[in-house]
């Protein structure tokens, strides 16, 4: 049966502001192993091995999804089970933004190439759209990912907040004098 990952934790809360007012927003809890997506183009996918490798013992204590060749290489770099999802240009991309929307993925280290045309680029983009929709943090190069697998959240229990989408999901709800000006 191939790995899956495991379901996310329910949404929580709504808080007071300072007149006492319920401002409703939802949290996500974000336990201390992460749900993390690898994912690297093809001019990257070295740099992304060196850093996997030199980062090794903290990866293995979470859960790893990555798009096709990338986990494959991953795999065998860290000698651990590794999610593969299909390769980026066939749909991983888009499989990683699904996890994404389903509260799956916690953050994801995507080593894209700036200098080279993909041939999927409007999916890189829908993937990179989907995590700041959704509050996922995302480290695109060395550095950022350095970062943040160095954070001391890395190992710890966090609430990531979602965003409010109550106006948008209800942008068509009119009263009935509004929907008879429609007509």
């Amino acid at each position: 049966m191939p790995k899956q990952f495991s379901e996310p934790p329910a949404p929580s809360g709504s808080t007071l502001d300072e007149g006492n007012s319920v401002i409703h927003h939802e949290a996500l809890a974000v336990p201390p192993r992460k749900r993390i997506a690898l994912v690297a183009h093809d001019h990257k996918k070295r740099d992304l091995m060196e850093w996997a490798k030199y980062n090794r013992d903290l990866l293995v204590r979470h859960e790893l999804c990555a798009t096709g060749t990338t986990g494959a290489m991953l795999e065998r770099t860290l000698e651990t089970d590794v999610l593969k999802l299909q390769s980026g240009p066939l749909g991983g991309d888009q499989q990683i933004g699904a996890k994404i929307a389903e509260g799956l993925i916690d953050f994801i280290i995507f080593f894209w190439d700036p200098l080279e045309p993909q041939p999927h680029d409007p999916d890189v983009k829908a993937l990179l759209r989907l995590a700041v929709v959704w509050n996922v943090p995302v480290a695109c190069n060395r550095a950022t990912a350095d970062f943040m697998i160095s954070s001391p959240l890395m190992n710890s229990a966090y609430e990531r907040t979602l965003p409010d989408f109550e106006a948008h999901l209800n942008r068509f709800d009119f009263e009935p004098e509004e929907a008879a000006v429609l007509e």
